[in-house]
């Protein structure tokens, strides 16, 4: 089972990558046979740019992008930056094709200096991937400064059960029978599962022997 991380952040040593680490170990702990590949983006920083100019990535942003794309499941953390995810981070998301997340299971984390700012799980993370159609665990992972121990490794527990929850809640999606099915794709207007006779209302109102209402307007 094939887990990807995805870190965003731009120091080193990174409180984004600690939590990554963590909630990494957390899931592989409940996965069995789980493969764990973390994408460093601060290392790929200019590769992005120059794909978002140029149009074409470079060998290690293409393995990056592999990586991310032929998962079985994402974690995938930023550090906030201006109340919302990073630039660098986003811009990561930007470069992959379309449809290329859709049905994979996703773990939100996200690193800040306060609490205050924990609602970018909700108003900035899950809906960047509510639109990219992943499936997005209900519990997402925000750790601020003061979670983090003095040592900068033991956490408080309020933040461990939160990871704790968080990769439960992943690692059962990737149960084998527990894997979504993405949608198939929309072909030439409609979807492959819709009807492809539609009772009109009316003949649905006759049926049921109601009138239709007629039009105040005659």
């Amino acid at each position: 089972m094939r887990i990807t991380v995805v870190a965003s952040g731009l120091s080193v040593p990174s409180s984004t990558r600690l939590l990554a680490d963590r909630l990494a170990a957390a899931t592989a702990a409940r996965t069995e046979g789980a493969e764990v590949t973390v994408v460093e983006l601060r290392e790929l920083a200019v590769d992005i740019a120059n794909h978002l100019t140029g149009g074409f990535p470079s060998p290690r942003l293409a393995s990056a992008i592999e990586s991310v794309t032929d998962a079985d499941g994402l974690i995938v953390v930023t550090p906030v930056f201006s109340a919302s995810f990073s630039g660098l981070f986003k811009s990561f998301f930007d470069v992959l094709e379309p449809e290329s997340l859709a049905g994979k299971p996703v773990l939100l984390g996200a690193t800040g200096g306060t609490p205050r700012h924990s609602l970018v799980l909700e108003h900035a993370l899950r809906p960047l991937f509510a639109y990219l159609r992943a499936v997005v665990v209900p519990t997402g992972v925000y750790a601020a400064s003061q979670d983090w121990g003095a040592e900068g490794d033991d956490y408080a527990a309020g933040l461990a059960e939160r990871v704790d929850r968080a990769a439960a809640e992943l690692a059962a999606l990737l149960a084998p029978d527990a894997r979504p099915t993405p949608p198939r794709p929309i072909a030439h207007g409609r979807r492959d599962d819709e009807p492809a006779n539609v009772v009109p209302f009316a003949e649905r109102l006759a049926a049921l022997g109601i009138e239709q209402p007629r039009d105040p307007r005659g």
